[in-house]
């Protein structure tokens, strides 16, 4: 099977055009379907041209609808040439990702993000093949952003190979390397492990690091750390003026990332 990485390419295009490297987390606070409609295009009207990606949660998406109001999302997304991220962190057995991650792809999104902890075979193969065969992407979960994540992504695993044991967030950055993942999401809120992920990643995997702002995340520390884009909602979505916030972060982290060249 030939891999194809359209959305890697779609990304980085994005982010030379646009010169931000700000993924929206466009999830706001749960309200009528209509409201948040109109909410929802209201702010990525104003702020579509300082970021360079979209990302859904599920509860937005369940509250859209797939077919109608989320299209009208989707379609208004892909107008301003912005790629859109499915953030289902598919974690089923592999005939039930497949399903998923096909219907996602079907109603417009260029991306999936998915949980490794289910492992490959019957669980994410599927997921990746269908992917790289429609050159749509796939990003994987090696540490979340929330303080709970540790006790998940953080315990220490027996490595057989190394005959020692090391975190597992570790083995899954691996994994995301051997699997030719599109990305990585690892949380903003723990820059060193972003620095661990990125010396094992290197160019190959681009990580992407919620939890900027609201969460705690500070995006000077993750870019430096090793992070290629930074998913931002609330801290944008919630502002008194969510353009003006775009703008502000775009220029802020931009000069970050300049500083490192």
């Amino acid at each position: 099977m030939s891999v194809t990485f359209a959305f890697k390419h779609e990304m980085e295009a994005s982010v030379k055009k646009r010169r931000s490297n700000v993924v929206l987390a466009l999830d706001l606070p749960l309200q009528k379907r209509g409201e948040l409609l109109s909410k929802t295009i209201s702010i990525l009207d104003d702020v579509h041209p300082f970021v360079c990606a979209v990302k859904l949660g599920y509860h937005s998406v369940l509250t859209l609808g797939p077919f109608d109001h989320l299209q009208k999302v989707l379609t208004l997304a892909d107008d301003y040439e912005l790629p859109t991220i499915m953030d289902c962190k598919l974690n089923d057995v592999g005939h039930v990702n497949k399903a998923m991650a096909d219907l996602f792809f079907k109603v417009g999104f260029k991306a999936v993000t998915a949980n490794p902890f289910i492992g490959w075979e019957e669980g994410l193969q599927p997921v990746f093949e269908v992917a790289h065969r429609n050159g749509r992407g796939v990003l994987i979960l090696v540490h979340m952003s929330h303080e709970g994540a540790a006790e998940g992504y953080g315990r220490l695993i027996w490595d057989q190979e190394a005959k020692k044991a090391v975190p597992q967030y570790v083995i899954f950055a691996r994994k995301a390397l051997s699997w030719k993942a599109d990305g990585a999401v690892v949380g903003a809120t723990f820059p060193k492990r972003i620095k661990e992920m990125r010396d094992i990643l290197g160019d190959e995997v681009p990580i992407y690091s919620p939890g900027v702002g609201a969460q705690g995340g500070r995006a000077e520390e993750a870019v430096r750390a090793g992070a290629r884009y930074l998913i931002v909602g609330r801290a944008i979505t919630l502002a008194k003026e969510p353009a003006e916030a775009a703008k502000a972060l775009k220029s802020s982290i931009a000069r970050q990332f300049s500083a490192l060249t």
